[in-house]
């Protein structure tokens, strides 16, 4: 027989979460990142634009588990498999990480998922609790960042490109660039393009210049970089950053970071940052130009069969 899903500890109480919870659940993920690995990385426009998407439905994804008025705990499901959780470190110990693994299991069933998984710091009580209740590694992931001081390397563009602001009318453009090349390795369906305007032009604070394109002589867009300042104005964070298939090994990546760097820099950054995972193979070229690891994060991820139990009643 299946085993048991354990409940709840008494007291606690659940419901879906709203839009007006992006707040709440911003302070416990702080929480819980500066316990784990002594920093806060997440912003609060990070959950807004997420929960911006079109095609994210909160209400039906979401959990939030509270103790009183306050949030404790939480779990969302993103698209077909992309999970995040979080528990008050307070509350660690007593079962609620546990329970929000079986909902997000059953929830993933339910919208049809064959895997889910989510992000965790690599050794930290989400780790082991995950792997206890036999989540696997699917990927790793660090956070690289460039020491303060330092600069990358710049590299001569190639005759008539250009890396400059994205116009308004290149957004479809930009999106395409992107998609293509992280479809190239990530298992997912293709972003609708709805969902890419909300989390990038659509999120909170976003400026036209966040948004770096390196464009051939033709004009047309063929490398990206999404550059983000976090809400300290102290580092840049390189959000996404691609380069056309057809238009690699000429210099244009580490142009479009030699370029989102230095525009952060002119907004009033000491440090840049941005993350690789190991299905990208990026992670020599960015320690190549200087970059050094900060933070290891893995994927864990379970395959779903057939639903036995429904945690989520």
């Amino acid at each position: 027989m299946p085993a048991r899903v354990p409940g709840l500890p008494a007291g606690l109480t659940t419901r879906p979460l709203e839009k007006t919870d992006a707040h709440a659940v911003f302070v416990l993920m702080a929480a819980q990142e500066q316990e784990d690995i002594g920093e806060v990385a997440i912003e609060e426009a990070d959950i807004v634009s997420d929960w911006a998407k079109p095609s994210h439905d909160l209400g039906a994804r979401s959990v939030g588990v509270f103790d009183g008025d306050t949030l404790v705990a939480y779990a969302e499901l993103m698209g077909a498999d992309r999970a995040d959780t979080s528990v008050l470190p307070s509350h660690r110990g007593r079962g609620i990480g546990t329970w929000l693994a079986h909902w997000l299991q059953d929830v993933g069933r339910r919208v049809g998922s064959t895997v889910i998984g989510m992000p965790v710091p690599q050794g930290s009580p989400g780790d082991r609790l995950l792997e206890e209740l036999g989540f696997r590694v699917r990927w790793t992931s660090w956070v690289l960042k460039l020491p303060e001081g330092a600069s990358i390397p710049e590299r001569d563009l190639p005759e008539g490109y250009v890396v400059r602001t994205a116009e308004a009318d290149e957004l479809r453009a930009v999106h395409d660039v992107l998609e293509d090349a992280f479809l190239e390795w990530s298992e997912r369906d293709r972003e609708p393009f709805e969902d890419f305007a909300a989390a990038t032009s659509g999120r909170p604070g976003f400026e036209p210049w966040n948004l770096r394109v390196a464009v051939d002589p033709a004009g047309d867009v063929v490398g990206v970089a999404l550059v983000l300042v976090s809400d300290n104005g102290t580092t840049g964070y390189v959000d996404r950053l691609a380069v056309r298939r057809d238009q690699r090994n000429r210099g244009l990546a580490q142009a479009l970071l030699v370029d989102a760097f230095a525009r952060t820099r002119e907004h009033g950054t000491t440090t840049s940052e941005l993350s690789t995972d190991s299905r990208t193979g990026a992670l020599a070229l960015y320690e190549r130009v200087g970059m050094v690891a900060s933070s290891t994060w893995v994927n864990r991820g379970i395959d779903l069969g057939p639903t036995t139990e429904s945690v989520a009643r």
